[in-house]
Order: structure tokens, then sequence, then C-alpha cells
């Protein structure tokens, strides 16, 4: 989530396995975050940030940057933004889907 004023919080307090990745039924974790008026929630997939023989630290760093440096922009043209920044032009090797709300 970007903020107003460029702050990236990533919502990681509720992480479990891919939907569908166990063959049974179980609870999955939940959590709740305050979010003010203007802020944009970017929901994506691991093809947008991740990249082989690289830490996915460096690839969430990758997009915090260009989150907050577009966070000015209307959500299509942040969409825009963030897939032209973080797609590499050569060697995808991941699918990759890109949501963008503003809250």
């Amino acid at each position: 989530m970007c903020h107003p004023d460029g702050t990236i919080t990533f919502l990681d307090q509720a992480t479990d396995p891919p939907l569908g990745a166990r063959p049974e039924h179980t609870r999955r974790p939940e959590a709740q975050v305050a979010f003010t008026e203007g802020a944009t929630l970017a929901l994506y997939t691991d093809g947008l940030i991740e990249r082989r023989r690289e830490d996915i630290d460096v690839g969430l760093a990758r997009l915090a940057e260009a989150l907050a440096r577009h966070r000015g922009a209307g959500p299509d043209a942040l969409a825009d933004a963030l897939l032209a920044e973080l797609i590499p032009a050569v060697g995808v090797t991941d699918d990759t889907a890109l949501v963008i709300l503003r809250l």
C-alpha cells in the first residue's frame, strides 16, 4: 500500500501458501490494516517483482520506489508506469498480473 505521503506499507502480516496449494481446506490467516483516504493498494503476482538469481527484497524495493515515485498518477497511469518499469524488456519467465485501487 502506498500512502498519500509516499510511505509504503507491505501487507505481509497474514501470509500463507498460494490458494489451492493444499490438498485439504484449512483456515487462512487474516489481518487488518488502517489506510488513509487517497492511499493506493497494489495487488500483484510474483512475476512483477521476482527475478531469477535476485533476492526477493530487491524486487520489493524496486516496487516500493516505483509506487512512491508515481503515487500522484491515476490508477490506470500508475499501473502502466509500474508495468513499464518493473517488467524486464527481455527474459520474462513468469506471468504478471497487477491491480491498482485508489482507496
